[in-house]
């Protein structure tokens, strides 16, 4: 028999991560596309190489993740604020293993996939769950977005790996990973595949597939890409992401009820 989710009583908390429709896929795509290319900007169009970049996206991030967790609800500019500078930093985390340090991609997907394991091991043997809705307490709040960098940083390795190492290429890549993640939407809205492993498989799919199209975007021509370059496809992305996140706000189609209480 399964275990219910454990949550102490008393005072109820709103779901502090936002309902799960297509909307929210749709950003998260945005946001990994503008951690590949935000980085690759900042490095080298700003001049703040792989390890100023590193520095000063870190301290940025912490800053809004401190303010994120302040937060009492899911306020959709905060929370996706967070979500695109995570996805910077998780870039960054792979980028500095590979380049800096020269850990092999292959090693750094074993790595972040062993992580991220643990990751999901601990959460559950402390929370009983993985549920995303039911973020509503600091603890679950603090495991959601370390499994969520996590991935980030897995998708970074897993998407250079297929796309450097072995050759396929951005788009090829792209493709690849899109019909991955229809094969895994299928499997949970046709064969009733387990919602909580579809939705970290997909989430984990998705940096890579947001990760090829800003590269195949952003790319020289010669390189497979575009060239439509790091400063306009980050440009364009956010712009999107800001006008999606605006109409949230305003319609808050994305909210959810309350789904724990937390002693008073």
């Amino acid at each position: 028999m399964t275990r219910a989710p454990q949550v102490p009583t008393g005072r109820a908390l709103l779901n502090k991560v936002p309902e799960v429709t297509v909307f929210f896929w749709i950003i998260k795509v945005l946001a990994t596309t503008v951690g590949e290319t935000a980085a690759d900007f900042l490095a080298d169009n700003v001049g703040l190489g792989l390890g100023g970049t590193t520095v000063v996206m870190t301290a940025v991030f912490l800053a809004v993740l401190v303010w994120q967790f302040r937060t009492r609800r899911y306020i959709p500019a905060v929370y996706w604020l967070t979500v695109v500078l995570i996805s910077v930093v998780g870039t960054l985390l792979t980028d500095n293993l590979t380049d800096a340090l020269g850990v092999p991609l292959g090693v750094s997907t074993v790595v972040f996939s062993v992580a991220l394991a643990v990751t999901f091991a601990v959460w559950f043997r402390f929370e009983h769950t993985l549920s995303i809705h039911s973020i509503v307490t600091f603890r679950r709040e603090a495991f959601y977005w370390l499994a969520v960098l996590m991935t980030f940083a897995l998708g970074t390795a897993v998407g250079d790996l297929v796309d450097e190492q072995f050759g396929v290429g951005y788009w090829a890549t792209a493709l690849i990973v899109a019909l991955l993640i229809a094969a895994v939407a299928v499997s949970h809205l046709v064969f009733r595949a387990n919602a909580v492993l579809t939705f970290w498989i997909a989430y984990v799919l998705t940096r890579p597939l947001g990760a090829s199209l800003g590269d195949g975007l952003s790319q020289p021509r010669e390189d497979g890409g575009l060239g439509l370059g790091t400063t306009w496809t980050s440009f364009v992305f956010l712009v999107a992401i800001v006008a999606i996140v605006a109409y949230l706000t305003v319609s808050g189609r994305d909210r959810t009820e309350a789904r724990g209480e937390v002693a008073a």
